[in-house]
């Protein structure tokens, strides 16, 4: 992700816009998916931001994050001045769309937002703004607390893996920024795969193997979910019986889908049974 946004003094903001398309043409980013994130559509810079960035490396870009959206109409707003800028330019290929859930009434209309455009690919939680939103006397980024009784984030957090699925997209959980607390990253990331989410942004380069690991389906489970669906087929097609028992575990229909839904995880990183591979970076 290159970024236009927080990371970027308001005085800035203009020169940015070059800076971010001239890394687009020089590097190569290989087997990533290239984003640029703009500034809000409140902000005086969102449409210039977003003109510049696909007038200048549109044919290198693959998706746009649009940061603490509140509605519907926000989304529209973005589809619609992709769809000018990609008839102009001849594209040929739409641009993809992350939206950061970031304000309780970005929350509150989660449902909405997650379902405004087919160019959406994934919702990402922003901690740091939507604590600020709140009122939380909190100051560092995407903190466990301990000391809350329960899981301080599992509220927000599971509406918007539960609008993400809903709507067929990915969820991605924002930032923790004790970088140098790796065992920190890896119970907040346990609790991310447990919900469902489908990736963690990085924000330091000791980050991303961590990440990876914890993201990536283990090969042990990759294995069981084999048999699991090896067991079911034999269950179904030659012994004709809707469930058997497998190491003491009784095999459904059901228990099937969430083998084929974890081989299909492991197929992104390249894993697959009995093997070892690659994996992609989050």
């Amino acid at each position: 992700m290159l970024d236009l946004e927080d990371s970027v003094a308001p005085s800035a903001k203009v020169e940015a816009r070059a800076q971010v398309v001239a890394a687009l043409g020089t590097y190569a980013f290989e087997r990533k998916v290239r984003a640029v994130r703009v500034n809000g559509c409140d902000t005086e810079w969102c449409f210039e931001d977003i003109i510049a960035v696909v007038e200048g490396a549109g044919a290198r870009l693959d998706t746009i994050i649009v940061p603490k959206l509140e509605s519907a109409a926000e989304v529209h707003f973005v589809d619609g001045l992709l769809t000018q800028l990609e008839r102009k330019l001849h594209l040929g290929r739409a641009i993809g769309l992350e939206l950061q859930i970031e304000s309780p009434r970005g929350m509150e209309r989660i449902a909405e937002i997650a379902a405004a455009s087919p160019r959406t690919e994934c919702l990402v939680f922003g901690p740091a703004d939507f604590e600020a939103s709140l009122g939380v006397p909190e100051l560092t980024v995407g903190r466990l607390k301990p000391e809350y009784p329960g899981d301080y984030w599992h509220y927000f957090l599971t509406r918007i893996v539960v609008a993400a699925k809903a709507n067929g997209l990915q969820a991605i959980d924002g930032p923790f920024a004790q970088f140098a607390d790796q065992d920190g990253l890896r119970a907040a990331s346990r609790r991310d795969v447990m919900l469902g989410y489908d990736g963690k942004w990085a924000i330091h380069p000791t980050q991303i193997d961590v990440l990876n690991e914890l993201f990536s389906p283990r090969q042990e489970d990759i294995d069981r979910a084999a048999a699991i669906v090896a067991a079911y087929k034999t269950a179904t097609e030659v012994d004709m019986t809707g469930a058997v028992t497998l190491h003491g575990e009784m095999i459904d229909e059901a228990s099937r889908r969430l083998a084929v839904a974890l081989l299909d995880r492991a197929a992104l990183f390249g894993l697959r049974p009995g093997a070892s591979g690659g994996k992609a970076a989050h």
